[in-house]
């Protein structure tokens, strides 16, 4: 019991810290004010403010709801721990203390989450690299790996644009995923990602190394902070490939856009519209933009500082032995895992609560 009441102190403690510099009066007063001006009758004349205001008014009522829950259970558990043995012995407290802890470190990676666009939403996208068949094939198990991840945040999941493989897998798709703090999460699993195993399209069944690159782009709400020309940019319609419906094989409702000065290629075809096609491509063009201002930034950073780190094109991130041995490793945290199959069916918090202190 001794060791219980030890624990719930460290908890609390870890709690604390991170709540020091949270002021729920001065956060309710902000709320009302938010609501009030959400109640005005031309609040949604203003569409993007509008929305703006409608996230943060979410944000704080989450903020001040999560808060009222932990100070609700630190209080439950101090009163049961202050029962006699007896009492207690057929309460499965453990599992109380599980669950408090795994939400105190949650709540302490989030606070690791200062960036810019840490909480917006991001898009995910993955290209197949060396390895042929092979590659597509892991490029696919990557895919259902983050969208498994991202069920277990209770995010939303939903496709943006796919290319299939000749004959299984895929040689690229992109996914747009919507949750609170997505981009911040998962922002540092851009790199290349290295699977060992038994191809099970070798006839030989021989051991097979293949490879695929991740890419994680924020979700920029307001294009206008990302300045981007008109006359910079080419279209193209073509018509979508894959199933889709008398509408895909008919219209050509698929977008291409390059950005003349940087080179950049983006296409979108999910959709049936060609018009929410170009919406979503100029979103991801945008966000395309922001990550080469951001790398020019970053590139400065370090020739001032003389400081290094892991660079995200071309360079191997995680490597997943699936044979002789199974075993998944971060080769930038040196976190492991064993549980190979857990990973890729979406087990990623003791490597992105990793990567996020880096």
């Amino acid at each position: 019991m001794n060791d219980l009441k030890d624990k719930l102190a460290e908890l609390k403690q870890r709690f604390e810290a991170l709540t020091k510099n949270f002021d729920e009066n001065n956060a309710q007063k902000n709320l009302r004010v938010l609501e009030a001006e959400a109640l005005k009758s031309d609040f949604w004349t203003d569409v993007l403010n509008a929305q703006q205001v409608m996230q943060q008014i979410s944000d704080i009522r989450s903020e001040l709801k999560e808060t009222e829950t932990l100070k609700s259970r630190f209080e439950t558990l101090g009163q049961l721990l202050d029962l006699s043995a007896s009492e207690v012995e057929n309460l499965d407290l453990d599992k109380e203390f599980n669950e408090l802890e795994a939400e105190i470190s949650e709540k302490e990676t989030k606070a690791f989450l200062s960036g810019k666009y840490d909480s917006s939403d991001c898009f995910l996208s993955i290209h197949s690299g060396q390895g042929g068949v092979e590659a597509m094939d892991w490029a696919a198990m990557l895919a259902r790996m983050y969208q498994r991840y991202a069920e277990t945040k209770n995010w939303n999941v939903s496709l943006i644009d796919e290319t299939k493989g000749e004959e299984a897998g895929i040689k690229s798709v992109t996914i747009e995923i919507k949750g609170k703090f997505a981009y911040g999460f998962l922002k540092r699993e851009s790199g290349t990602h290295r699977l060992v195993r038994l191809s099970p399209f070798n006839a030989d069944n021989l051991r097979q190394t293949s490879f695929a690159l991740v890419e994680v782009l924020p979700v920029i709400a307001d294009a206008k902070e990302i300045q981007i020309n008109e006359a910079d940019l080419e279209y193209d319609s073509f018509r979508s490939s894959g199933p889709g419906g008398q509408n895909v094989q008919k219209v050509s409702t698929a977008i291409r856009i390059t950005h003349k000065p940087t080179g950049i290629v983006v296409k979108c075809q999910t959709e049936r519209s060609q018009y929410q096609n170009k919406e979503n491509a100029i979103k991801i063009l945008t966000a395309k933009i922001f990550q080469i201002q951001q790398s020019n930034e970053e590139k400065r950073e370090k020739d001032l500082k003389t400081w290094d780190k892991t660079a995200s094109w071309g360079t191997q991130i995680r490597s997943y032995v699936l044979h002789p041995y199974k075993l998944v490793k971060d080769l930038r945290t040196g976190v492991e895992s064993n549980d190979a199959e857990g990973v890729l069916n979406g087990d990623l918090d003791k490597f992105i609560a990793a990567e996020i202190k880096i």
